[in-house]
Order: structure tokens, then C-alpha cells, then sequence
């Protein structure tokens, strides 16, 4: 939080102002962290929560039908499957993975560009906000490549923006057509979102923790399809993950399909807790995560810190960097109890 924000850690400001290096970087998950992500709804309660949540039901009904997606219920054989269009080939979910990660990147940096621009506009400080959205927005990480010797760093390997996007792009080129698409898409996205952020930061946060909620629920439906063994394209062997891919996740030499499918659901389970989490706070806030990421299996069940745990972890993780107690002004009353769990369990980093 900015300075003078009642309830914030009194030097958690002067700590940004003194780190030189960002100590975030991408998490390692580990097989249980990957396998913890579930699919949660945040129930809406304010109306910019409902306006929201109704505006992403809008848009994944048109999405779905666009692609020819249909979320599996109750149909169990395959026959079912395929008479009543359950079943996606290789290609449908191919192009509803990229359309969806194209879009996806635009929220973060659209804020991001907001923040910075009140930012300096008020000439002070943005609270750990501007890193996150970018963060989010372009997936560009200096990630430690580790021996095999626990801890021991060799050496940063500088990968590629918008690794989701690119690293499906490895596995299937798109269409002329379908950058059209993208571009129409990204246009009409870009500014509605523009305009929605200006309105109600909060209600633009919780949007998008909506639409991450959506995307969560697609990509648990394709591993609970390969898990089946109805998308055989992908089955272990037959496909190959990307070499850059496997470096950035940190996935073994044989990583499947699936292993890449959970390290993506892992992502945006993360993504999904941190808009929640800035959709409860105050614009003049701290940004709980912008030192340390909750642990992923907080992340992969937790739909985000309330404003209170939010404060709690921030002062946990300062005391963690620092290594000396940090009382802050207002700060006990109404913590919430869970916020602190994990704290040095944090993102594997």
C-alpha cells in the first residue's frame, strides 16, 4: 500500500525502493502442487461482481459455441459422446486454446498501463501493482536454471513473453483467418476493457478472476480428456513439448502433453487468485504478491486473499526478506487467520 494507507506494513514501500533484483520468478511446481489446481467459483455479491460474472457467462456461451465446445456433465461412453458433439478433435481444442490465449494477455497489460500512467500522474509510487499486471500480461521471467545440487544457481536463462500463447504456437501454427480473428477480437477487448478499468478497477479485476475461473474449468476438461484417452494426438510419445517450454516450466527431458496441459492450469490458477485478490483491495493498497506469490496449493483452491489477509501475508513475507518482526500501525484488528499459512512455503523460486 502507499504510504499514508491505514492498515498497510509501514516499510514494505521502502523495501521495493531498496531491491535491486525482483525476487519473483517462475514457480517451480512440483507433481502435487500440479495436481492440487481445482475448479472454484467466487459467488458474486457487490453488482459490479455480478455484472462481471454475468458479462464472462456471455462470453464463454459465445466462445463455446464458436468452437464447439460443450462442457462434459453426465454422458459417460463414448458413443454418447460423439452423438451428442462432446467429444473436440485435436484441432477445435487447439484453436480454443489459442484464441483464448491471445485474449487473456490483454487485461494485464491494459491495467498495467493505467496504473503506471496514475502512477505519474499522482507522482507516487504504485503499491507493487505495475510488475504483477505485466507480469501476468507478458509471462516474461528470468528463470534460475538450478544443477542438480539442491539450491545451487548456474545460471538465468532470459525466456520469451507470452509463453502460453508461443508455446502452443510450437505445437500448431494458425490460420490467416484466425489472426483476423485475434486482431477483431483484441481490438473490440482492448478498449471495452480500457474503459471498464477507468470505471471500477475493482469490478475489472473481478472480471477477469471470472474469466481465469472459465479457464481453469477448460483446461481441467482437456486433462480429464486425456486422462480418458480421448484426445490420443496428445498421448505420451506421439507429441512432443517444446524444448523452450520445458526450460520455462523446468519439465523433465520426457514431459507429456499432459505434464505441459497441468503446468498451464497451474499458471492460471495463479492468475485467478491474484485478480480476486486485487479485486478486494483499494486502489491505493499494497499488492499483497508482488514480493512472493501465495504457495500453488493455496493458489490452485483459494479464490484470492481477502483485503485483511491480504495485509497479513504482506507483513509475513516483509518478515521473511527482512528477518526482524514488523508491528504495523492497525494492522491486527480483523486479520484474517489463513492468510499467513505457507508463508515460507511461498512459490518454489
Amino acid at each position: 500500500m502507499s504510504s499514508g494507507s491505514s492498515g498497510a506494513p509501514g516499510r514494505l514501500e521502502t523495501l521495493l525502493q531498496r531491491s535491486l533484483v525482483r525476487p519473483r520468478v517462475h514457480p517451480v511446481y512440483s507433481p502435487s502442487d500440479l495436481e492440487a489446481t481445482t475448479v472454484v467459483h467466487l459467488e458474486p455479491k457487490t453488482f459490479g461482481d455480478k455484472v462481471a460474472r454475468f458479462l464472462v457467462w456471455f462470453a464463454r456461451k459465445g466462445f463455446d459455441f464458436v468452437t464447439g465446445y460443450k462442457l462434459l456433465m453426465v454422458l459417460q461412453s463414448l458413443e454418447e459422446k460423439r452423438k451428442h458433439g462432446y467429444l473436440m478433435t485435436v484441432e477445435q481444442w487447439m484453436a480454443r486454446i489459442l484464441f483464448l490465449e491471445s485474449i487473456a494477455g490483454v487485461p494485464g497489460f491494459t491495467a498495467a498501463i493505467l496504473r503506471h500512467l496514475r502512477s505519474l500522474r499522482l507522482m507516487k509510487r504504485d503499491g507493487g501493482w505495475i510488475n504483477s499486471l505485466l507480469a501476468e500480461a507478458e509471462n516474461e521471467r528470468y528463470a534460475p536454471v538450478y544443477s542438480h545440487r539442491p539450491r545451487r544457481l548456474i545460471r538465468f536463462v532470459s525466456l520469451p513473453a507470452r509463453m502460453h500463447l508461443l508455446t502452443f504456437m510450437q505445437i500448431r501454427e494458425p490460420s490467416m483467418f484466425f489472426r483476423f480473428l485475434v486482431l477483431g477480437a483484441q481490438g473490440v477487448f482492448f478498449n471495452a476493457f480500457f474503459l471498464s478499468y477507468l470505471l471500477s478497477p475493482r469490478a475489472a479485476h473481478r472480471f477477469v478472476g471470472y474469466l481465469e475461473e472459465e479457464a481453469i474449468v477448460t483446461y481441467t476438461q482437456i486433462v480429464e480428456s486425456m486422462r480418458r484417452g480421448e484426445i490420443p494426438e496428445w498421448d505420451a510419445g506421439k507429441k512432443q513439448v517444446p524444448q523452450f517450454a520445458k526450460d520455462y516450466w523446468r519439465l523433465s527431458d520426457d514431459a507429456t502433453m499432459l505434464d505441459l496441459i497441468l503446468a498451464v492450469r497451474a499458471d492460471e490458477a495463479g492468475h485467478r487468485f491474484t485478480n480476486h485478490t486485487l479485486a478486494n483491495l483499494s486502489k491505493d493498497d499494497f499488492n499483497p504478491v508482488a514480493l512472493k506469490h501465495a504457495p500453488p496449493k493455496i493458489e490452485g483452491t483459494k479464490l484470492g486473499f481477502t483485503r485483511e489477509e491480504s495485509f497479513e501475508w504482506a507483513r509475513k513475507v516483509q518478515e521473511e526478506l527482512t528477518r526482524r518482526p514488523v508491528v504495523s500501525k492497525g494492522e491486527g484488528e480483523g486479520a484474517g487467520e489463513g492468510a499467513g499459512e505457507g508463508a515460507g512455503e511461498g512459490r518454489k523460486e
